[in-house]
């Protein structure tokens, strides 16, 4: 297992982990910057200096317990619904892909595609706010149509990699489906 660092498309430190279980099955990981301590102390000050200049104001106790309320409801929701510290990728190449988001609270969302729909792994280019930004992503094939593609599943969204990092996992990703293609062939 080893991790190497990388950047995101703003500049922020990500960590890519690969490891290898077996010839035809890999995890890929990449891991984003936790919540920072610090961060989170000046927003929850400032709206809490807000309210309380408003306090001062209206000399309405109902304007703390208001901002109180509001910040940690917003916490919340930040944490177990936007936060993501973590983004995973795991490549079964007799099986599928399963890709798998561990948000800040520990709840996790994972999607897994069966390796009959995958049609292939490639990296894709869009172009947002006048820069070109790369993303992976899953083409699934189209059962009516073996050269169609169906859908578009769009991979690591939360921590945006740059082009470096998406490279190593689209070579691991193909090195697998080649295998599954060069077993299928055989057979």
């Amino acid at each position: 297992m080893e991790e190497r660092p990388y950047r995101s498309a703003s500049g922020a430190p990500i960590a890519l982990r690969c490891r290898q279980h077996s010839a035809s099955c890999r995890e890929l990981v990449v891991r984003c910057p936790r919540l920072q301590l610090r961060s989170l102390s000046a927003v929850t000050s400032a709206v809490w200096l807000a309210a309380y200049a408003l306090f001062v104001l209206s000399e309405n106790s109902m304007v703390l317990s208001a901002a109180i309320f509001i910040t940690l409801i917003g916490l919340i929701i930040y944490l177990h619904f936007v936060k993501i510290d973590q983004e995973s990728l795991l490549v079964i190449g007799s099986l599928g892909i399963q890709v798998t988001s561990s948000y800040a609270s520990g709840k996790e969302s994972t999607t897994f595609i069966e390796m009959g729909q995958v049609k292939d792994v490639v990296i894709n280019e869009a172009i947002h706010m006048q820069k070109v930004v790369y993303y992976l992503c899953i083409l699934l094939q189209d059962p009516g149509d073996p050269q169609g593609v169906s859908e578009v599943v769009p991979l690591f969204q939360s921590s945006k990699p740059r082009l470096d990092c998406l490279t190593e996992v689209y070579k691991s990703c193909q090195e697998i489906l080649e295998q599954r293609k060069t077993a299928l062939q055989s057979s």
